[in-house]
């Protein structure tokens, strides 16, 4: 593999984002969110109900002023799978496949997120402003690739032998 096929790190770290999103358990928004500080996955997140509670996908979006109210955001799912594990992501990154909503910018900012990375905007948010007065740097990308380039067949240690037949 050339080095030119290499994704970059912003680009590696979204499309960890993206993969995140397909656990996304509500149908109107598909969302995945990773913390990183210095190149180390701190926490991953993706839009879903609180644990042991109903999915949409199951028994239907629970929508309030146009917003799902049944799930917590990919942000807020990281946050806390960040706080249950005692990882300190003052100084990361994050990488979210969706702008984020107002409350989530606000709880990401409160948790000394100093970077976002993101392909994709969302609708009615204030979160950009939040970011901006905050300090905290926006670097908006195109959508990485959506194919996984693994070549199985073109590595030469990875050829099939009489035992793996």
């Amino acid at each position: 593999m050339s080095n030119s096929s290499r994704p970059s790190w912003d680009e590696y770290f979204l499309k960890l984002a993206m993969l995140a999103s397909e656990r996304s358990t509500c149908p109107r928004m598909h969302c995945g969110c990773v913390f990183v500080k210095d190149r180390f996955v701190l926490a991953t997140g993706y839009n879903g109900s609180l644990p042991g509670h109903p999915h949409c996908e199951d028994v239907g979006c629970l929508v309030v002023d146009n917003h799902c109210v049944r799930t917590n955001h990919a942000e807020i799912n990281a946050l806390t799978q960040a706080a249950i594990h005692g990882v300190n992501i003052k100084g990361a990154t994050a990488y979210i496949t969706n702008m984020s909503c107002t409350t989530c910018a606000k709880a990401l900012i409160a948790a000394g997120i100093v970077r976002v990375v993101v392909f994709s905007d969302f609708h009615d948010t204030l979160a950009t402003q939040f970011y901006t007065q905050s300090g905290v740097e926006i670097v908006k990308l195109p959508m990485p690739d959506r194919m996984i380039k693994y070549d199985i067949e073109s590595y030469s240690s990875a050829k099939k032998t009489e035992k793996s037949k």
